[in-house]
């Protein structure tokens, strides 16, 4: 796929203009009322952000022209869709609407054939997943748009698995003045949250103020899962003593905190 091409389905991609966020919002809200003058300008607007997409897919070999033609077909949906009284970005809406366009388009000409069936159910999901999340604002479970299709769940899960196509975790999934961000930064992990990551430091610092029996005993205790008789044992302490020398560490660790 070649970018150097000025032309793209008979638009100069030279001319393309882009419009700021409040010039959208305002052709947004015409639109919205029936202004079909605005509803094309904000089009024409955002085509760029069309071009600026497509490029992401040039590993596929697709001609150039007929995924700007499916990128537009996005555009329009977010157009006609986008509820103006939310406070989120038109292009926060529009991106994944463009790249999920596109990505069905893909999945079409898969050379992997899914059965006919399977792919209607699939599609018949998606749309009903836009429809209530127009409706609700909020993304529904597999089991809500099933019971809307009035389909079995499992069958509604395996007819959406069936059609998505897999990705690596380095494609970009936006980009802005060159800045991309991937799949992989979308990726989160509970267990190194940036709190629990905050915690762990702290507990570090805590434990360097700790002299070498309390730091072993509290070791032992938490880390290893000692019992304090086992700990007394292995030091040659009293169980007591384990447990007075515990309590004053941990109290002293918890005012650091």
């Amino acid at each position: 796929m070649y970018y150097s091409k000025v032309e793209i389905c008979g638009v100069n991609t030279s001319e393309l203009i882009v419009l700021n966020d409040e010039k959208k919002r305002e052709l947004l809200i015409k639109a919205k009322n029936g202004d079909s003058i605005a509803r094309e300008e904000l089009i024409y607007g955002n085509l760029r952000l069309v071009l600026s997409i497509i490029q992401r897919f040039s590993n596929r070999n697709e001609n150039v022209d007929d995924l700007f033609q499916v990128g537009c077909v996005g555009l329009i949906k977010a157009v006609d869709n986008f509820n103006t009284d939310l406070e989120v970005k038109f292009s926060t809406y529009a991106v994944p609407m463009i790249i999920g366009e596109i990505r069905r388009y893909l999945r079409d000409n898969n050379s992997i054939r899914i059965s006919r069936s399977m792919r209607d159910t699939a599609y018949h999901a998606l749309t009903v997943r836009e429809e209530l999340i127009r409706e609700n604002e909020n993304e529904p479970t597999a089991q809500e748009i099933a019971n809307k299709m009035g389909e079995k769940k499992e069958n509604v899960v395996r007819a959406m698995e069936a059609i998505i196509a897999p990705i690596s975790l380095y494609e970009p999934v936006y980009t802005d003045n060159g800045d991309s961000i991937y799949v992989i930064d979308q990726l989160s992990d509970a267990g190194a949250s940036d709190d629990i990551w905050l915690e762990r430091i702290a507990l570090h610092e805590a434990m360097k103020t700790l002299n070498e029996r309390e730091r072993s005993i509290i070791d032992m205790r938490f880390y290893k899962n000692k019992t304090q008789v086992e700990v007394a044992e292995m030091i040659g302490i009293s169980q007591a003593q384990v447990s007075r020398i515990e309590k004053n560490a941990l109290e002293r660790m918890r005012k650091l905190f």
